[in-house]
């Protein structure tokens, strides 16, 4: 298995991980303008790209998922609940959907909060073993942090749904499993991001002061506290991402 985090502009993370053995690989959360880098690393990697995915519709960068997945021919792929949202045919994932790429093995967890349709990847390498050894966690768990839930004007319900997400989801899955992200910190999408860009279930489930949240009530009256202005250009962002402009 190969993996790659990518760092780009926002303080946003890709990835770029799979099977160099049977040369497939899954392309995550694409910055609009990092589509080349993306080529190239296919073909270091001598691989075709298979899915790429973005594990929620993006409010603070245009994403290149699309424009990637169209030069390619692979799978763009979003959570289901998008397909009343977009003005674009998608390949619509659902909660516990398994993707192939190769050897490696991805479970889509659904885990709305920061959106309605934000999802987590739990990364299995089959060469090394039957267990996740990883997820990629898009806005939903960040190093630190949690996502914001109020940018999409529905603040309470979806901090509680992000409180529900996290405890029914999240904090049961390993401790040993590797997270990683979609953006560190210096990013708009939550408040008290780690610099790190990369932990462990375990590790957070020790310090994230978020996860430890008593209760519903708590965790909402937390997170709603002191955030961010919302990114700039939002609306604009939104609607291209959902096909609605260019």
């Amino acid at each position: 298995m190969f993996f790659r985090q990518i760092r780009t502009k926002e303080s946003s993370l890709s990835y770029f991980f799979g099977c160099a053995t049977l040369g497939k690989a899954v392309a995550v959360d694409v910055v609009a303008g990092d589509e080349e880098m993306f080529l190239e690393q296919a073909r270091m990697e001598n691989v075709s790209i298979t899915h790429v995915i973005d594990t929620h519709i993006h409010a603070d960068h245009y994403s290149g998922g699309r424009n990637l997945a169209e030069r390619v021919g692979a799978r763009y792929a979003l959570h289901e609940s998008d397909a009343s949202l977009v003005r674009f045919p998608f390949h619509p994932l659902r909660d516990n959907d398994f993707i192939e790429a190769g050897n490696v093995g991805i479970r889509v967890i659904h885990t709305p909060g920061h959106t309605p349709d934000s999802l987590c990847l739990l990364v299995t390498d089959r060469r090394r073993g039957d267990e996740p050894w990883f997820a990629i966690t898009g806005d939903t768990l960040f190093v630190g942090a949690v996502g914001r839930p109020d940018l999409g004007g529905h603040s309470e319900e979806w901090a509680g749904q992000l409180f529900d997400s996290l405890q029914e989801k999240i904090l049961p899955l390993p401790d040993h499993i590797e997270i990683y992200p979609a953006h560190t910190s210096g990013s708009v999408c939550g408040k008290g991001l780690s610099g790190k860009p990369s932990s462990t279930f375990g590790f957070e489930k020790r310090t994230n002061p978020l996860l430890s949240s008593p209760d519903r009530e708590s965790f909402i009256r937390a997170v709603l506290s002191d955030i961010p202005p919302v990114p700039g250009e939002m609306e604009r962002i939104v609607a291209v991402n959902r096909g609605e402009c260019r």
